[in-house]
């Protein structure tokens, strides 16, 4: 089976050591986006910056309310197994607060997946 990983790190420095983690186990591609949640967003106190009609970069430009999140599609539950473990090395128990969070969705189709690249 196929499964698409999504990990958001709450730690922008953890990034770095999470891909080389997941590169060293086998993972080839991984996506990476600059993410926010609204918590941190209202952590972060109201703005008076932002324009009437605000782009998604005007409501994120500040660096502090930002983390990553990464996917990455697999194709075996012991690979999942392992990335989830590299993660919770990197940035402590998933559980524990300020760490992140991770989750598995089956897929059920994926193609361009470098099969035969």
């Amino acid at each position: 089976m196929t499964f698409l990983v999504v990990a958001i790190i709450n730690n922008p420095d953890d990034c770095e050591p999470v891909l080389t983690a997941w590169e060293a186990i086998g993972v080839s591609g991984v996506t990476i986006l600059e993410s926010s949640g609204l918590g941190r967003l209202r952590q972060a106190g109201l703005r008076d910056d932002i324009p009437l009609i605000p782009s998604l970069e005007d409501l994120f430009r500040s660096e502090e309310v930002r983390h990553r999140t990464l996917l990455s599609v697999v194709e075996a539950q012991e690979t999942v197994d392992r990335m989830v473990a590299e993660v919770q090395k990197i940035t402590g128990d998933l559980d524990g607060e300020h760490t992140g969070f991770l989750f598995v969705v089956p897929v059920l189709q994926a193609y361009g997946l470098g099969r035969g690249r």
